[in-house]
């Protein structure tokens, strides 16, 4: 007879107390997390753990832990994706009957699926920044060797990033990793990326929860150019004469403003020496972020991290410290600035957005204020101010990704961070 089994890299004996006998579409509603969920081909459900809220998906064995595996790999390579944390086999209902197996892994905190973000009345702006965050993301996969083979707005969640979104590989199913992908493996994914996509916003559409000047086609389209003008400039060969070397270090400060880290550059002269040709040898995503951690120990979303350093850099040069250690102006700013402002929050509120995003946040409403009234607003009244008229009347995003039904998004200049869909009740 089959016994429960877990595999883990990380074992959770609190996942024994979990009901693995019942089928997980029939899991008891005090076990579940009321979190919002994207479409799904499989059974999936979210539940609370120990403090921590987990995603299961029911799956076949064999998929189960071959996704389980490339998550896990893709964890190692640092692709924003969701942590996997086992797979449980040997499930058998009460009368004996065979249950699937479950992956399991960890809620990706603050994250919102498309639909939580589609579904109201979408600026064009909003989704422009969703489909700049997806193709980044295919092309650091793609840059990884990792063939989707399933992209879609649905395998994907977002999360905020300053005033972009940063998206999240959620579903591997399909995918592979290989030492380098074909250009006919990169095509594949792209194409099928569009067509996925248009598919997705034409469904919403029919179902009346996308704005009608919403442009489902052109934003598949959209989609197919950002990644090539994203990977063109990322390994695309750059030929000038040898007299304008200075855009070798044009070309890497380009790559670092793009969020990534250049590792070397292959630079070759032709026959007689006039023309240079260079092509960047990328490492990986998170130039910013990785600066910022160095500096202040801040582990947070690379635009996010890209504004820090703007207000750590005006920091530095309103306290005339130019001159100054790096590492000790970012630990001055920290205590002195990043920390009181963040603690000037009420408690009960900061659960609300992980503090980058806050802390971005009361930046722009500092702005806001200030243009308002005509002067530099200080830093405690911008607080009082963004707390009593923006942050005490946002849905947590930690908790509970949605708004009530009918509710409409805060109104104002600042309404484009405020967009929010009720959480989808199926899978």
């Amino acid at each position: 007879m089959d016994q429960l089994q877990i595999t883990s890299a990380t074992p959770n004996s609190a996942l024994l107390d979990l009901p693995w006998r019942q089928p997980l579409a029939s899991w008891p509603a005090e076990v579940l997390a009321a979190l919002p969920r994207g479409i799904s081909r499989h059974v999936v459900r979210f539940v609370r753990l120990d403090g921590r809220v987990l995603a299961i998906k029911e799956i076949s064995e064999n998929i189960a832990f071959g996704e389980y595996e490339l998550l896990r790999q893709l964890r190692k390579l640092e692709i924003p994706s969701v942590r996997p944390l086992g797979v449980v086999t040997g499930r058998r209902a009460d009368d004996g009957t065979p249950l699937e197996a479950a992956l399991v892994t960890e809620h990706l905190a603050f994250s919102l699926p498309y639909r939580s973000v589609f579904s109201q009345a979408l600026r064009d702006e909003t989704a422009n920044r969703l489909i700049d965050a997806l193709a980044v993301l295919l092309v650091r996969l793609h840059l990884s060797g990792f063939f989707w083979g399933d992209v879609s707005l649905s395998n994907t969640l977002f999360r905020r990033d300053a005033e972009q979104f940063a998206a999240y590989l959620v579903d591997a199913e399909t995918g592979a990793l290989h030492r380098e992908l074909t250009r006919g493996q990169r095509e594949y994914d792209v194409d099928l990326a569009r067509t996925n996509i248009i598919g997705e916003l034409m469904d919403l559409a029919a179902g009346e929860l996308l704005d009608s000047d919403v442009d489902e086609i052109g934003i598949g389209d959209s989609l197919v150019a950002r990644y090539g003008e994203l990977w063109e400039a990322l390994t695309g060969v750059e030929a000038f004469h040898t007299e304008e070397r200075w855009r070798v270090a044009a070309r890497i400060e380009r790559l670092n403003e793009l969020g990534f880290d250049v590792g070397e550059l292959s630079i070759t002269t032709d026959i007689d020496g006039t023309t240079v040709r260079i092509r960047p040898q990328v490492v990986d995503a998170g130039h910013h972020s990785r600066r910022l951690l160095k500096l202040t120990g801040l582990d947070v979303q690379d635009n996010q991290a890209r504004r820090l350093l703007n207000d750590l850099d005006s920091y530095q040069a309103a306290t005339e410290r130019q001159e100054d250690d790096e590492q000790l102006v970012a630990h001055d700013w920290l205590q002195n600035v990043f920390h009181p402002t963040i603690r000037a929050v009420p408690r009960e509120l900061r659960r609300k957005l992980e503090p980058a995003q806050l802390y971005h946040e009361i930046l722009d409403h500092r702005w806001f204020i200030s243009e308002q009234a005509g002067h530099d607003v200080p830093m405690p009244e911008t607080v009082t101010s963004y707390v009593e008229n923006v942050l005490q009347h946002r849905p947590d995003e930690k908790a509970i990704l949605g708004i009530a039904p009918g509710e409409e998004p805060q109104e104002g200049p600042e309404a484009d961070y405020f967009h929010y869909a009720a959480a989808d009740p199926e899978p």
